[in-house]
């Protein structure tokens, strides 16, 4: 019966020492808007982070629900306290309103995120109008 208890006892301080050790994904915005852009304009833009956890956090994946947005996740791990970037490049050669969510996969406490980019692209014509 000690055994038992024992095994017990060292797994249930093992989990909790595993829990302690994560690492915490804080974005300074989940949500990026582009506001009104012109077709053909500059379509990157990022997301900046910290990990406030207590381990290096790793950005495994970063996933888009559409082709016409391309995110770049960091190559390395990043630090406890230490900030990094996901960078989204969307194809502003599409007219029209932008919704698009990208997926971010890591071993952070909350293991997927959705970070978003919102906007309108505009066609040559309604800049011109909009400047009048």
């Amino acid at each position: 019966m000690k055994k038992v208890i024992m095994i017990l006892f060292i797994g249930f301080l093992a989990v909790s020492v595993n829990a302690q050790e994560k690492p915490k994904i804080e974005f300074k915005t989940e949500v990026v808007d582009y506001g009104e852009i012109a077709k053909g304009s500059d379509g990157v833009r990022k997301f900046e982070f910290t990990n406030t956890g207590n381990a290096p956090l790793i950005i495994s994946r970063v996933y888009s629900s559409c082709g016409c947005t391309i995110p770049k996740k960091p190559e390395g791990p990043i630090a406890p306290g230490e900030n990094g970037v996901i960078e989204v490049k969307y194809d502003t050669k599409r007219v029209g309103p932008i919704r698009k969510t990208i997926s971010v996969y890591s071993n952070a406490e909350e293991a997927t995120m959705s970070i978003k980019i919102k906007g309108t692209v505009l066609d040559q014509q309604s800049v011109l109008e909009k400047k009048n």
